[in-house]
């Protein structure tokens, strides 16, 4: 595609998730940065993780993005007793119609996959060839997953009690971490008349703006986005820096357990990407990468118990890479 066309292509993408942007707010008071994290992943083709206090409105979110997107929503609550049938889909069987397939709610665009951490490991794991693969297997048959197919899962980070850590590996496949935090006063205020609570999700009146087709598109196009060498290069070190913290002079480094896998770099490279078309641009800047950095970055640095005990978070260390790899 020539520079002209993908520029002009680019635009009319930037239009469309403003569009979306607007009418999501209809529903949603505030949060325009999770909302954005959320709109990023989808075209980033990735999963996301949020975490946050209950309360906070993270299944209103998924519910209106999928709606405005024209997109299938199912919602998965994990609990304890949940078995990876439940989730995936089992081989049934009657006599009129002998061995069938019965699907589980996993098989559809939006999945919002509610305190995942509340289900044993044997159950969030189900979830790891649907999100790396785009692919369930079923007894002997292997199902393609809807496209597009996005993996929202929340967890509940004040709760001590019944919960499960999540594998690493796990962690590992969510594109993103984002953070929700409490609302500002005045968005507060703003709620107690534009809830979920007092109002039906219809009354909303929320069009559809997109359609899983334009998602397809628009997920190619953020691959045509130009990204420098230099960029990459860039990209790499950052990732480096969180396994060789001394090669960087990382302060912060001495806390650092284990460093991001090779999946950071590529996170890194298609988030950049998605965040220059969501800013109308046809190229990566390195503010764009340093902008992704957080979300793509906080999940996969695992800190040390000392870290804990001075109450380290990865942010910080985040913050100290990001100031001390040289920006080309």
């Amino acid at each position: 595609m020539r520079e002209k066309e993908l520029s002009k292509k680019i635009s009319a993408d930037q239009k469309l998730i403003n569009e979306a942007k607007k009418e999501i707010s209809k529903a949603v008071v505030g949060q325009e940065k999770i909302i954005e994290g959320f709109i990023r992943a989808l075209i980033s083709n990735g999963n996301v993780l949020v975490e946050g206090a209950p309360g906070l409105a993270k299944t209103l979110i998924v519910r209106t993005v999928a709606n405005v997107m024209g997109c299938d929503f199912n919602r998965v609550q994990f609990t304890p007793d949940l078995l990876p049938t439940d989730i995936i889909g089992i081989m049934a069987y009657e006599k009129e119609r002998g061995f069938y397939v019965l699907k589980g709610p996993i098989f559809s665009n939006f999945i919002l996959a509610d305190e995942i951490n509340r289900a044993p490991p044997k159950v969030q794991s189900a979830l790891l060839e649907c999100m790396q693969e785009k692919q369930a297997t079923i007894g002997h048959e292997t199902f393609p997953m809807p496209v597009p197919f996005f993996v929202l899962a929340t967890q509940n980070p004040i709760e001590q009690l019944g919960v499960y850590p999540l594998p690493e590996a796990q962690i590992d496949r969510f594109m993103f971490k984002l953070n929700i935090e409490y609302p500002s006063l005045k968005e507060e205020q703003e709620v107690l008349t534009k809830n979920i609570t007092t109002n039906k999700f219809e009354d909303y009146s929320l069009r559809q703006i997109m359609s899983p087709s334009l998602l397809v598109d628009m997920q190619d196009d953020v691959k045509k986005i130009y990204l420098d060498k230099k960029i990459e290069h860039y990209i790499v070190e950052i990732v480096d820096a969180t396994r060789n913290p001394d090669n960087y002079r990382i302060k912060l480094g001495k806390y650092i357990e284990w460093g991001a896998s090779p999946r950071a770099s590529i996170g890194l490279f298609i988030a950049s990407k998605a965040e220059a078309l969501i800013r109308g641009s046809t190229f990566v800047t390195p503010q764009y990468v340093k902008e992704v950095a957080y979300d793509v970055l906080r999940h996969r640095i695992i800190l040390n118990y000392e870290a804990q005990a001075e109450n380290i978070k990865p942010e910080d260390v985040i913050k100290e890479i990001l100031a001390k790899v040289p920006v080309p």
